[in-house]
């Protein structure tokens, strides 16, 4: 199955041939501070899946806790959250579930773990069903 996304503004699209090898919320503050939001919600795809189909992504990097470098891209022209690289995972790309085309920003229902519980605002609850991880296993 291929999974597309794209940017509020259309300038930026891409698809993953592939299906998803975990959904997943990351409740750290760098996730929080990029999105503006309390958590982000993602779906992690095989990295030699993944392709930029349209426009030419704005990245940023920041050192994440692991001491490794996180890329995050997005559209310079509506500020769209898109994607991240994390050199702790060089292999995997992960789409901000967001940006998915055909409703897939539903995670198809499940969220197969929670990481930097740490960090999660007070107002949320724990998934159930959702592994727990106070750190990125």
């Amino acid at each position: 199955m291929t999974l597309t996304g794209s940017c509020l503004c259309g300038a930026i699209a891409y698809a993953a041939e592939s299906e998803p090898l975990l959904t997943c919320l990351c409740h750290c503050v760098d996730c929080q501070k990029w999105t503006g939001s309390a958590y982000t919600s993602n779906v992690v795809v095989p990295g030699d899946s993944f392709k930029v189909t349209k426009g030419d992504p704005t990245f940023y990097d920041v050192t994440g806790a692991s001491g490794k470098n996180n890329r995050h891209f997005f559209c310079s022209k509506c500020g769209s959250s898109l994607f991240t690289k994390l050199d702790i995972m060089a292999d995997k790309t992960i789409l901000k579930a967001g940006s998915l085309d055909n409703g897939e920003a539903n995670l198809r229902g499940k969220v197969d773990i929670e990481f930097y519980t740490k960090d999660r605002v007070t107002y949320l609850c724990s998934l159930e069903g959702a592994k727990q991880e106070k750190l990125f296993a």
